[in-house]
């Protein structure tokens, strides 16, 4: 049930034609997992949070750093040099104090994978390296959790909705040369300051309409492929 002071913080969600307060407290009850609070993390936990979703777990173990804020505006210059998963539960509870946020210090590995994503309804891939991106999908198919894949670079995003029933695509269907993958440099890290926000609205909106279910269009085995400096928008099935 929703208390008198959810009913007005969302009630601009709930008005929504489909939504309403079955939906609102659908993302009340719902954990999700982000993996790595970086570009893509760092904005998809706050719309997340802001949304109402019950319980968020957000793991890495990297540092706010300089470089960081031009895009992962989650993080303040006086928080530089401090773990980037204690400065955004900080900044998160500032934002929706009735969110219970998980803070893990640490970095996904095939180790703790299993342990951490089982608590959860949905994972959202917001990490920035291919051999991460590999755990994610494994655990999540022996657990049989569904994930949202993003990522960026340069000027192009990319989402899907993976793993969210039997027979799914998931990430091995989009890149299934993992040994080649693996071992590539990850050299480029340019990117455009708008793009991470973009991306993960994007994600986030797939992690709501899978949680709700309240309309039945979503990038459920589609991969969502986009360009913002020239607006180009690309769906492909899986």
């Amino acid at each position: 049930m929703l208390k008198e002071k959810e009913l007005r913080r969302y009630a601009r969600q709930i008005e929504l034609e489909g939504f309403g307060v079955k939906g609102q407290e659908k993302l009340k009850q719902a954990k999700v997992l982000i993996v790595g609070v970086g570009g893509l993390g760092s904005i998809a936990s706050l719309l997340l949070v802001g949304a109402g979703v019950g319980e968020i777990g957000i793991i890495d173990n990297d540092e706010v750093g300089l470089t960081n804020l031009h895009r992962q505006i989650i993080y303040r210059e006086s928080q530089i040099g401090e773990k980037k998963t204690e400065m955004a539960k900080e900044n998160l509870r500032e934002l929706n104090s009735d969110c219970k946020i998980n803070c893990y210090n640490e970095f996904l590995s095939e180790e703790n994978a299993e342990k951490i994503i089982k608590d959860y309804d949905i994972v959202v891939d917001c990490c920035d390296n291919f051999a991460t991106r590999y755990v994610i999908n494994d655990a999540c198919q022996r657990l049989k959790k569904p994930f949202v894949y993003s990522a960026i670079s340069d000027f192009e995003g990319q989402v899907a909705l993976l793993n969210c029933e039997e027979d799914s695509a998931n990430y091995r269907t989009l890149f299934p040369e993992e040994n080649l993958l693996k071992e590539e440099p990850n050299k480029n890290k340019a990117v455009i300051g708008v793009l991470p926000s973009i991306t993960a609205s994007i994600a986030s909106n797939e992690v709501i309409k899978f949680l709700t279910n309240y309309t039945d269009v979503s990038l459920k085995n589609k991969l969502l492929i986009f360009n913002v400096k020239n607006y180009n928008f690309n769906i492909f099935e899986l």
